[in-house]
């Protein structure tokens, strides 16, 4: 098995400690297979997404993350059919969008929101 080095900040290196004594991983690194299994999986379901096709996107960010979500979301308005904004505790936001649209342009969308680091979640889902 092949060894990396990466960084974690102290809020995610509790989190994986707390998620390893929990479940019972054997250590960090179990954890973090896990968790890049799960993505791996998320990544091939999304990536097979063709046609049109209606779907959900979740975000959590900070509150002064906001303008960074409207760039992002004016450049897709052509599949958001419906937003929906609610403020919630510790000065973050939640943000739903119903989407409709060519999967592509979702698959876009989503990304853009996944790969910004101010997000503290995106998750899409298809019905």
């Amino acid at each position: 098995m092949t060894i990396i080095s990466i960084s974690l900040n102290d809020t995610i290196l509790k989190e994986i400690n707390r998620i390893q004594h929990e479940h019972g991983y054997s250590g960090r690194s179990e954890v973090i297979r896990a968790g890049t299994r799960l993505l791996i999986s998320e990544y091939k379901n999304t990536e097979k997404l063709s046609g049109k096709i209606n779907s959900i996107l979740l975000l959590i960010h900070s509150h002064d993350t906001e303008n960074t979500v409207s760039e992002i979301k004016h450049k897709f308005e052509d599949v958001i059919t419906t937003q929906i904004h609610s403020h919630l505790k510790n000065n973050k936001c939640l943000e739903i969008f119903v989407l409709e649209g060519e999967s592509d342009r979702i698959k876009e969308m989503t990304r853009q929101f996944q790969t910004n680091r101010k997000m503290d979640l995106v998750k899409l889902i298809i019905p």
